[in-house]
């Protein structure tokens, strides 16, 4: 697992597409509705590899600890890792996974 604190991102939030696009052109109404907060806020990047069994509990658990009733809880991408080796050993597969 590796986490990483110092990624900036936006996510949708309050902010509607219509706000967005005022604010590109620089419309001092939209401007104003998006108010002084920094447009990228500071979020957290967590990379995960898991073997492929274990995959499904590892999503189920990301999810049930970090749900809450507001936006901005985050997204899951899941990715296969078509290899793995580590270097120290030069083991591959799951047993670099220890």
């Amino acid at each position: 697992m590796t986490a990483t604190g110092k990624v900036f991102g936006r996510g949708k939030g309050l902010w509607d597409a219509k706000v967005m696009e005022g604010a590109k052109e620089d419309m001092p109404e939209a401007l104003t509705h998006l108010g002084e907060e920094p447009r990228l806020r500071p979020q957290r990047v967590i990379t995960v590899v898991v073997p492929d069994d274990k995959v499904s509990t590892v999503v189920d658990t990301l999810m049930e600890v970090n749900r809450t009733p507001a936006p901005g809880d985050g997204k899951i991408f899941v990715m296969p890792i078509t290899e793995s080796i580590k270097v120290r050993t030069g083991e591959v597969g799951d047993l670099t996974l220890d």
